[in-house]
């Protein structure tokens, strides 16, 4: 473990933001259905490493992203609409949780106060976790369609939205994140971050979060969730 891993669970945060697809929710696997669907329903094929690309956008972003990706920009609308239905279905019918998700979330919940920061309308985040159980962990959900104007990640506006409803300055609390998006949004919001399950390809967001580990289940994480620790100075950047 590094100097900066090693100082970050020595610190205990003021509050916990976590991101939902993919960090809660085993829900990237559906994004990538959705994609791979809406591409076919308009004679598409995804160009490569087109899954990379779209990762942790907002889902009109990547609906515009998929018709820029295929030379066609005049299917946006269309293809933006599809992939969230498509989402919509495939979430509802199989909603899983991430590995250690449900025991991280409860450990946290019964100190701190807790909230998700999700780049997925409000309802379909609402619906995995109350599906999952885990609804009652969060005082507060907040999403793009939350309240006005607020921007979706890779912009700050959900992080420091969410620190805020939790009575928290965003420098006293952690983002959990999976996504060189997320990452990104968090620490543009001033946030300290930890990344979890796949490093993405290349150093951005691994080198943006303050630690990255495989899974919400690591040993690490769970023995610094279970310490009662006391609010202290925030790490160095």
């Amino acid at each position: 473990m590094n100097t900066t891993a090693h100082i970050l669970l020595e610190w205990s945060p003021e509050a916990v933001v976590f991101d939902c697809d993919g960090t809660l929710m085993d829900s990237e696997r559906h994004w990538r259905e959705a994609r791979n669907r809406a591409f076919r329903e308009y004679g598409l094929q995804p160009p490569p490493g087109f899954a990379e690309q779209a990762t942790g956008l907002h889902y009109e972003d990547c609906g515009r992203l998929m018709a820029r990706s295929v030379h066609k920009p005049e299917l946006a609308e269309g293809l933006t609409a599809a992939l969230l239905d498509h989402f919509l279905e495939l979430v509802t019918d199989d909603p899983v949780t991430m590995p250690g998700a449900v025991r991280i979330v409860r450990l946290l919940s019964a100190r701190l106060p807790l909230a998700v920061a999700s780049n997925c309308p409000r309802v379909v985040v609402e619906g995995s976790l109350e599906r999952a159980g885990l609804r009652t962990h969060f005082r507060h959900i907040v999403a793009p369609d939350t309240g006005d104007r607020l921007r979706p990640k890779p912009y700050p506006d959900l992080y420091a939205e969410a620190a805020r409803l939790c009575g928290v300055r965003p420098h006293r609390a952690l983002a959990v994140e999976d996504s060189q998006t997320g990452v990104e949004a968090a620490r543009r919001a001033g946030m300290r971050v930890l990344g979890v399950g796949p490093r993405p390809p290349g150093d951005g967001a691994a080198v943006r979060a303050d630690l990255w580990l495989p899974a919400l289940d690591a040993p690490e994480l769970l023995a610094w969730a279970h310490s009662p620790g006391t609010p202290g100075p925030a790490p160095e950047p």
